[in-house]
């Protein structure tokens, strides 16, 4: 917490310093989406109430740049909590179960973001490398202080790995489901507009070409959402995985693995976090510049 009693982003250098902001994290956000939605509260709310439909691009573009300030946005972090609370005050419905849901209901707010921990950690392990126990619980507490800035009380949350896992498998066996979302978001087949960001020549390009570039990329994005999503929440929500498919996972990982830290910093990280990184190696430069400190 701040001196304010304002909730502090991650510390910088932990371990999801590490994994937010590295362009591998785009790659373990559809499962962590699709975990989220598979709860039919969750599914139902971004079902009746997002955009993903008509404006897949803008919404991911306005997730992205969200997911990056609650890590790497300093005191914009807690600014940018508060605004995601205030947006789901009215996020309310029946969902597939008929039951009344509201978004910021804890159970409900707090098991999206509580997805985000078991994809970072088994996805980890094909992209990046596996996370030692120091590591799993360095990264668990870094995401409860996520969860602080998202405005989650610490009683709404497992406060431990310990206690994680069992709340996890609890979900699993009662709640998860494959909501109508969940099979959008998995379907090869499901219609996709072109992106509309970016200079214009390069949409006018990609509106020329998409008939053609869709279908592998729809097949792609369905391959790596469910090969990234943990094994146990992959069965509990009913998906198909083979073990060919598992051997082009672990082959694409290793290549992955091979060729992201060969590249630049400026390629290899997203904006918001290769500033971050970038403000905080000049401040741990000045504080080793001073006479008598440690690191």
């Amino acid at each position: 917490m701040t001196s304010a009693g304002v909730p502090s982003p991650p510390p910088p250098g932990g371990v999801l310093w590490s994994l937010a902001g590295d362009i591998r994290g785009l790659l373990m956000l559809p499962a962590a989406l699709t975990l989220q939605v598979a709860r039919p509260a969750v599914g139902a709310g971004v079902d009746d109430h997002s955009v993903f439909r008509t404006d897949p691009w803008g919404r991911g573009e306005r997730s992205l740049s969200s997911l990056q300030l609650w890590v790497y946005g300093g005191e914009a972090a807690a600014e940018e909590g508060c605004r995601l609370r205030e947006l789901h005050r009215t996020i309310q419905g029946t969902d597939a179960r008929g039951r009344r849901y509201h978004a910021l209901t804890p159970a409900n707010y707090a098991w999206v973001h509580a997805t985000g921990f078991p994809v970072y950690q088994h996805a980890a392990r094909y992209l990046v490398r596996p996370l030692t126990d120091a590591q799993e619980r360095a990264l668990y507490r870094e995401w409860l202080q996520v969860g602080r800035i998202l405005g989650i009380h610490d009683r709404d949350m497992p406060q431990t790995v310990e206690e994680f896992w069992p709340y996890y498998r609890t979900m699993l066996a009662d709640e998860v489901e494959a909501t109508v979302v969940v099979r959008e978001l998995v379907a090869v087949d499901a219609p996709v507009p072109p992106p509309d960001r970016g200079p214009l020549l390069l949409r006018l390009l990609l509106k020329a070409l998409w008939p053609v570039l869709l279908p592998p990329l729809a097949r792609f994005r369905s391959f790596i959402t469910v090969g990234l999503m943990p094994p146990d929440a992959r069965e509990a929500i009913g998906l198909d995985w083979t073990p060919e498919q598992e051997r082009r996972l672990r082959r694409f990982g290793a290549a992955v693995r091979r060729i992201v830290p060969l590249l630049p910093e400026r390629l290899r990280y997203l904006p918001l976090a290769r500033s971050a990184r970038a403000e905080w190696r000049v401040a741990r430069g000045r504080r080793r510049g001073r006479p008598g400190e440690r690191e």
